[in-house]
């Protein structure tokens, strides 16, 4: 009795450590996921910020239409933000401010006739696909591509 007994010695033990290892593996799994899902959490945020601005200006546009439709309210990726005292300029001004909150927040404005392009452009470097490429638009008709390593969105409406 006493040589098995001793054959057996530190089996249990084995199966704790396996266990303990089976265990973290899961852990790590699972603290993987939440960072993904924060990380995407985040991204969809940010993305649902840059539809609600692009509306609030048309909505301003729409409150000031025959300014918007002569093309007063029209801005390039990168411009200087305006300093008037006109309603647009104010307008634009409190967009752009408030465009800012985004990381790397940008927007622009292309206004012809009755219809206006809006297009709201951050960095989502957080966002599921990092630093690569976030899709490929040349908004202002340069032939570059306005938002190289940023996610952007474009509304396109009637005034």
């Amino acid at each position: 009795m006493k040589n098995l007994k001793s054959k057996y010695t530190g089996f249990a033990l084995l199966e704790v450590l396996i266990a303990v290892l089976v265990l973290s593996i899961g852990l790590l799994g699972m603290a993987s996921l939440q960072t993904v899902a924060l990380r995407n959490n985040t991204s969809a945020y940010m993305r649902t910020q840059a539809g609600i601005l692009a509306s609030d200006i048309m909505d301003r546009m729409r409150a000031n239409v025959v300014t918007a439709r002569a093309g007063s309210y029209n801005r390039s990726m990168g411009d200087a933000i305006p300093t008037g005292t006109t309603q647009q300029d104010i307008d634009r001004i409190n967009w752009l401010t408030t465009l800012a909150t985004l990381p790397s927040g940008d927007g622009a404005i292309n206004c012809a006739a009755t219809s206006c392009a809006i297009a709201v452009r951050w960095n989502d470097e957080r966002g599921l696909r990092g630093n690569q490429l976030q899709g490929l638009v040349d908004f202002d008709g340069d032939g570059t591509d306005d938002n190289v390593d940023r996610e952007i969105v474009v509304l396109v409406s009637r005034l």
